[in-house]
């Protein structure tokens, strides 16, 4: 069969691009699931560390799926015979322009969260992120290389850059396109690991960097972080001071893997900072003390806290006026509040484990807006000294013009399983 150069030139530079943006989606796995990356911080694939990783993948869809319709034009694909190659060509139209709508979904997102994660798309709430784009990607790499095989484009590309000069031209072209991914694979923050033993802090973390600990590995004196793009994780902090881990006015910030103990006011202390927080112990026994306090990052993107146990102090996790999900989380003997959404935050309070608090388990209070929904309150103890009729043992209590939305909650050995006071509203679902 017999091509136009044009179109031979052009399906082989779609293809070159999908090839690209496979090699970006099969690092990103093998950074999340081969060497155990820290994601969402780590798991960018080659271009992610020098661009902006949701442009990236829109710009590669787009353009992709404007290729593919240009290319099935160009063959007049609805006259074509309905072969092996038309079968393909057209599957890889319809799948990636599904692959387009996610991506812009997730752009839509990103644009609402203040140009800041999470991005899930439409599916993204349900599986993996990293697996199902690079399930996505790898159908049409392979409807598009099958089709491009069976209508014989290999050979034709061939005999149109048999010429040296043409075949110069290609070259060139491949690579600059290894030295675009050489560039931005060398913007990769740096990694300072942190042996064994007691380092003396507190550490300033002031550019984007991951600060690395290994079994055994604590810093007393806490840590500073005043950068964005920052990483810390399997470390311990003996804070010696006020709080142990200090966030201010940053973003993409992950906190992951760290033992808390010895704060006097927050273990983990967030101000106007978008942080995700994972997997850490937070210790409190100070009078005043709180495990995690996020504030004032309302205007930023939200913020996550998941898989963490928290003990003591007076709030186990708060967040005053800030987009925040906390999910995941044990939390126990608080004599305040052990999970509170308050000062105007939007709140998801999902599958935690709330125990033995004083007073209340988990409260949505100050005009808040809070989802509620298969948490765990045990054993809510009644706070007789304090003589407040709204801390006398209540497993979930909606405060002051807060609205929560309550869902399959348990609540167990308290006195009051919930309650709305004070213009508040709970609707249970």
């Amino acid at each position: 069969m017999s091509f136009r150069p044009g179109l031979v030139l052009g399906f082989t530079a779609l293809l070159a691009v999908m090839v690209g943006h496979e090699a970006e989606h099969v690092v990103q796995v093998l950074q999340k699931d081969a060497i155990g990356a820290s994601c969402p911080n780590d798991c960018r694939g080659l271009l992610g560390f020098a661009f902006d990783l949701e442009w990236i993948h829109f710009v590669y869809n787009a353009s992709i799926e404007a290729g593919l319709v240009a290319v099935a034009v160009a063959l007049r694909l609805w006259r074509a015979p309905r072969t092996f190659a038309w079968a393909m060509l057209s599957a890889a139209v319809i799948v990636q322009g599904y692959h387009v709508v996610e991506h812009t979904q997730k752009l839509v997102q990103w644009f609402e969260n203040g140009r800041a994660a999470p991005t899930p798309g439409i599916l993204g709430s349900h599986v993996s992120l990293v697996e199902l784009h690079f399930a996505l990607n790898t159908v049409v790499f392979a409807l598009v290389l099958a089709a491009y095989l069976a209508y014989g484009f290999p050979r034709a590309f061939a005999r149109l850059i048999a010429t040296p000069g043409r075949a110069a031209t290609a070259v060139a072209c491949a690579g600059l396109a290894v030295a675009a991914v050489v560039v931005g694979w060398s913007q990769r923050p740096p990694t300072v690991r942190l042996a064994a033993g007691v380092h003396q802090g507190p550490i300033l973390v002031d550019r984007p960097q991951r600060l690395v600990g290994e079994r055994g590995t604590v810093v007393r004196g806490g840590i500073v972080v005043r950068s964005d793009d920052v990483v810390i994780r399997d470390l311990g902090v003996v804070a010696d001071g006020e709080n142990g881990i200090d966030v201010d006015g940053v973003e993409d910030v992950l906190i992951e893997r760290v033992t808390v103990r010895g704060a006097r006011l927050d273990g983990i202390h967030v101000r106007r900072s978008a942080v995700v927080i994972r997997d850490c112990v937070v210790e409190s026994s100070a009078p005043y003390a709180q495990g995690i306090d996020i504030s004032f990052g309302f205007d930023m993107g939200p913020s996550l806290v998941q898989d963490c146990s928290v003990s003591g102090g007076q709030e186990g996790i708060v967040t005053h006026m800030t987009k925040a999900t906390i999910k995941g989380n044990q939390v126990s003997a608080s004599r305040l509040r052990g999970i509170a959404v308050t000062e105007m935050s939007m709140g998801s309070v999902h599958a935690n484990e709330v125990s033995d608090a004083i007073g209340v388990g988990i409260y949505c209070g100050d005009f808040s807006r809070c989802t509620i929904s298969r948490n765990s309150v045990l054993n809510v103890r009644p706070d007789v000294d304090s003589g407040d009729a709204l801390r006398q043992g209540i497993g979930i209590l909606a405060h002051f013009g807060a609205q929560a939305v309550l869902s399959r909650n348990g609540v167990s050995g308290g006195s009051i399983a919930s309650l709305a006071r004070v213009d508040a509203t709970i609707d249970y679902r």
